[in-house]
């Protein structure tokens, strides 16, 4: 009777597996490539192996695919128009696929994610810079409403303001009397109200 398959599939293997790519690196072991950088006249080295970066960066699977011959026990790779502290960060990504940066550096690493043909950095710096965006966004939208809210509190005792002076006024006009009392000539001296010669003139 034949026994049913079953896959034994480990979660933390490959979270071990960079790690302890990553303690290689950082100690030197089994390094079986260097990048030189240079920028400015600033120049550094790095070791690395060449699985690791082939694997992340297309950029360097084709420059190890294609190299002829040995150059040593180890190649060497030349990087010009690279800044150390980005490649030193490209570096520290592709082995423990993150890396702490300046904000002002995400569209640096971005750059140098597209120049080495790495996907994965390239993908995780434009999700970032959408989410700083869309932050920025949101704080502009905030400041607008915020603004706004502002100028309709201010507005509205102005119109407070208008709106008793014009109660004010209509009160006024209510107690004055419609014929002041200190012009006597221009009162009917006959008896008949005032409005008496205005339907004559209608009739008419």
């Amino acid at each position: 009777m034949e026994s049913n398959a079953v896959l034994l599939e480990s979660k933390s293997s490959p979270i071990n597996l960079l790690n302890e790519m990553h303690q290689l690196r950082l100690l030197g072991h089994l390094c079986d490539v260097t990048v030189s950088v240079e920028y400015q006249g600033v120049r550094a080295e790095f070791v690395a192996h060449k699985a690791v970066l082939a694997a992340t960066s297309k950029f360097f699977k084709e420059v190890f695919l294609n190299e002829k011959g040995m150059d040593g026990p180890r190649t060497n790779v030349f990087l010009n128009e690279v800044q150390v502290a980005d490649f030193a960060s490209f570096l520290e990504f592709v082995y423990t696929a993150k890396v702490e940066v300046e904000e002002d550096r995400v569209q640096r690493m971005l750059e140098i994610a597209e120049k080495l043909k790495c996907l994965d950095l390239s993908e995780t710096c434009f999700q970032l810079k959408k989410q700083m965006l869309e932050s920025v966004l949101l704080e502009l939208q905030n400041f607008s409403e915020s603004q706004s809210s502002e100028e309709e509190n201010a507005a509205q005792p102005s119109v407070l303001l208008e709106s008793k002076a014009a109660a004010v006024a209509e009160a006024d006009q209510a107690d004055r009397p419609l014929d002041p009392p200190d012009f006597p000539a221009d009162r009917p001296s006959n008896g008949t109200s005032p409005e008496m010669p205005a339907t004559k003139s209608k009739e008419k």
